[in-house]
């Protein structure tokens, strides 16, 4: 069972510096879990296959390196659907807030 504490917790869920944010292919420039979360939600199958090409996964790669939550940038490797990864991402945000 992973043990995260209230401030790793909080971190995670806040936004990052402007200049880490996420630029999606469709424009947006997303500053936190939940805006991706949103983003993933409504996002074309075009856009999502953009960002996840091969063995690439921009999503889990931005959510590791910058959000620093691996447990989340494992589930969204293994996402092949925006869906699935936004019920991933907001998955991870409940938990998070508990």
């Amino acid at each position: 069972m992973e043990n995260t504490t209230i401030s790793v917790a909080g971190k995670l869920l806040g936004d990052v510096p402007e200049d880490k944010y996420f630029g999606c292919h469709d424009g947006r420039a997303l500053k936190n879990l939940t805006e991706l979360q949103v983003a993933l939600k409504d996002m074309t199958e075009e856009t999502f296959r953009h960002h996840t090409t091969g063995t690439n996964n921009d999503f889990s790669r931005w959510v590791s390196d910058v959000i620093g939550d691996e447990r989340l940038s494992a589930d969204l490797r293994r996402s092949t659907t925006p869906a699935q990864a936004a019920k991933s991402v907001a998955e991870r945000i409940v938990w998070l807030r508990k």
